[in-house]
């Protein structure tokens, strides 16, 4: 279906993805530590009838390095928390989805679920989550449970890191299974808040979730009830066959990185969730990249494919890679806000005027602006807790 409106998210981090994009006259390094900051960013992005932005987050200081910190002091370094972020920004906000990263490694699901639950409450039906799983040996010692071994990319095809790596993918499934399953254990009517008869709650209508694998026994039921969108939005990054498989099993959308159209298409093939946005670093001062290249002293590369050009030359790329199957896009500004706002007052009317993205919003949940079902509770009907 090439002729199906596209969806655009961004990813915020720090003051852009390029690491000396806070030195950029517009940028506002000072305030990152801020809920002003964040807000003003959501509602730009808002403005624009995004259908959602991420917030990056991680267990461990952003390194260049691998294997832990590093010793540069010319790179933003610290986070705010980017569940905390959503919660915050939420209330001030009305149409656009809040997808924060949440780590699975090192952390406890009955945590996540019900900070989750809440954003989607806080949020009326708006919230996401953005799994992420966590190999850096560095990051294990901050909570003392494992060890880790260094995971070196150039390694992966060996069978130890292989091992490793599928076992990490193997808990973020069940890890995601237990939070969905807490998301069921309430009824969508368990609660009844009757004055007249003193019940506030059906307690037939809560579940134990009775999760026992090899990672995590739960019990449950959650303490939040379920959530406005019953199930919020679960993505995952991918970049080879393992996450791939992980995002198949887990995911209702996944982030994946190719390098063209050609790319895109091979990628659509393995991968099966309902969405599949690709992910795009932006600039769109065409030398803005050479410029904070020569602050840094070193060529900026990514994960992702890097765009520098115009709107019109981004909007004929978004629409090739459409064809090969990519249902949306996640676009990374360099710099922010200055390449955030490219995207809201460049980019989206170039698309509009396409007939290639909605002028408003036309869904009250996340859910609904990617056109995906409330999916039914998997308790209903079962004995009570």
């Amino acid at each position: 279906m090439p002729n199906r409106p596209l969806h655009l998210a961004v990813a915020l981090e720090g003051t852009g993805w390029h690491p000396a994009s806070w030195r950029e006259p517009a940028a506002r390094p000072a305030e990152l530590f801020t809920a002003r900051y964040w807000t003003d960013l959501v509602l730009e992005a808002e403005a624009g009838a995004l259908d959602f932005v991420t917030f990056e987050d991680a267990l461990g200081l952003q390194s260049d390095r691998p294997d832990g910190p590093d010793e540069r002091t010319d790179h933003v370094r610290g986070r705010l928390d980017a569940v905390l972020i959503a919660a915050r920004v939420a209330p001030l906000t009305t149409g656009i989805g809040l997808v924060p990263t949440a780590t699975v490694t090192h952390t406890e699901p009955f945590h996540i679920s019900k900070a989750l639950a809440t954003l989607d409450y806080v949020s009326g039906g708006r919230a996401g989550w953005r799994v992420q799983v966590s190999g850096r040996a560095h990051e294990a010692g901050h909570f003392g449970r494992r060890t880790l071994p260094v995971i070196e990319r150039g390694r992966l095809h060996e069978p130890a890191t292989r091992q490793v790596v599928e076992d990490l993918f193997d808990e973020a499934a069940d890890y995601v299974e237990v939070v969905r399953r807490l998301w069921d254990s309430w009824e969508d009517d368990a609660e009844i808040r009757d004055v007249a008869t003193g019940r506030f709650i059906d307690r037939s209508k809560l579940h134990y979730i009775d999760f026992d694998g090899k990672y995590f026994s739960v019990k449950g039921p959650s303490i939040t009830p379920r959530p406005p969108q019953g199930q919020p939005l679960v993505t995952a990054l991918a970049h080879a066959a393992i996450p791939y498989a992980f995002a198949n099993r887990s995911a209702d959308l996944t982030f994946v990185t190719p390098a063209d159209a050609s790319d895109a298409a091979r990628i659509v093939s393995q991968v099966g969730t309902p969405h599949i946005f690709a992910d795009l670093v932006v600039f769109f001062d065409r030398d803005a990249k050479d410029r904070l290249d020569t602050l840094d002293r070193s060529a900026y590369s990514s994960d992702a494919a890097v765009f520098s050009g115009s709107p019109a030359e981004l909007a004929d790329l978004l629409l090739e890679w459409r064809e090969a199957g990519i249902t949306g896009f996640r676009l990374r500004p360099g710099r922010l806000p200055s390449d955030l706002e490219a995207i809201t007052r460049a980019l989206v009317p170039e698309l509009r005027l396409r007939g290639a993205f909605r002028d408003r919003y036309e869904a009250a949940t996340l859910r609904g602006l990617l056109g995906l079902p409330r999916p039914a509770n998997r308790f209903v009907g079962a004995s009570h807790a």
